[in-house]
């Protein structure tokens, strides 16, 4: 052991040193700085958590579950591509299956530091690139660690649970041939409305959209006139913020979205769709 981990949902956790390590790469401290939710927290300052700290929770949730070392690194590794903003980067690109990180994945890994950690450790960046870990991911509608800890941490930030009721829950979940187990059909239900109330209240919360679509807009401009270089977007929210508000326009730009100025009217034409997301567990005995 060798890294002492706290989380508003996990608690305190011993981790492997690895996790410590990497942890101190400036590809990981990247994360610190994007909101996990892209720009809703112009509009609702209270959802503010990060990439980061969804990383680490994922870490600590397969460590929870009994994963290995190896997925645990992988947890923690899996949003190392994200751009600032989170999923803005997809809208500014036209990625609506909300792809284009896992595209950039590879390139900013061997890019980093990041190979140079594992190797210390006794690992090779081949087996994150080419592993299968199906703790951390399953494709929709299943559970898998990083879906689950997304779901239960924007839940707890928008109000939608309490940890009592997080932790009610992971407690009961369990491990089976390598994929999450909900063992009954009270849990199943309770983790499919939780995600049903996310979709409804905060995925497609007309403000959210709003926000998003309007700080999208504004960097897709200011890509194509050269103010933002497509490299920016590979820094953190605040340094792409900062020069946004280097100019009078797009300082005006940001100020109308924390107004929610012309909401109604650009939800009326938006053209933006976000990823549909759909859980549907079920009980197994």
């Amino acid at each position: 052991m060798g890294e002492k981990l706290n989380d508003m949902i996990y608690g305190s956790m011993e981790c492997p040193a690895v996790i410590g390590a990497l942890l101190e790469s400036n590809a990981l401290k990247r994360l610190g700085g994007i909101h996990q939710s892209g720009a809703v927290f112009l509009v609702e300052p209270r959802i503010k958590h990060t990439r980061l700290e969804h990383s680490i929770g994922v870490c600590m949730l397969i460590r929870f579950l009994g994963g290995t070392e190896l997925e645990q690194i992988a947890g923690l590794l899996h949003d190392l591509s994200h751009t600032a903003f989170s999923h803005v980067g997809d809208y500014v690109y036209g990625h609506q299956n909300e792809d284009f990180h896992e595209q950039q994945f590879e390139r900013l890994l061997l890019n980093s530091e990041i190979p140079q950690i594992l190797d210390r450790f006794g690992y090779h960046v081949e087996q994150i690139l080419h592993g299968t870990f199906g703790i951390l991911e399953r494709e929709l509608p299943d559970l898998c660690a990083d879906r689950l800890d997304y779901t239960l941490r924007d839940a707890l930030y928008t109000g939608i649970i309490s940890r009592t009721e997080a932790l009610q829950f992971l407690n009961a979940v369990t491990v089976r041939d390598n994929r999450i187990v909900v063992p009954s059909e009270i849990h199943a239900s309770w983790i499919n409305a939780v995600f049903e109330k996310l979709n409804a209240q905060f995925f497609n919360d007309p403000v959210n959209l709003y926000a998003n679509y309007q700080l999208a807009k504004i960097i897709k401009l200011q890509l194509e006139d050269g103010r933002l270089k497509a490299e920016d977007l590979f820094k953190d929210d605040v340094y792409v913020l900062n020069k946004i508000r280097s100019s009078s326009d797009g300082l005006a730009s940001i100020n109308s979205i924390k107004k929610r100025e012309g909401l109604a009217a650009v939800l009326k034409k938006s053209n933006l769709t976000i990823k549909k997301r759909v859980l549907n567990v079920s009980a197994v005995s």
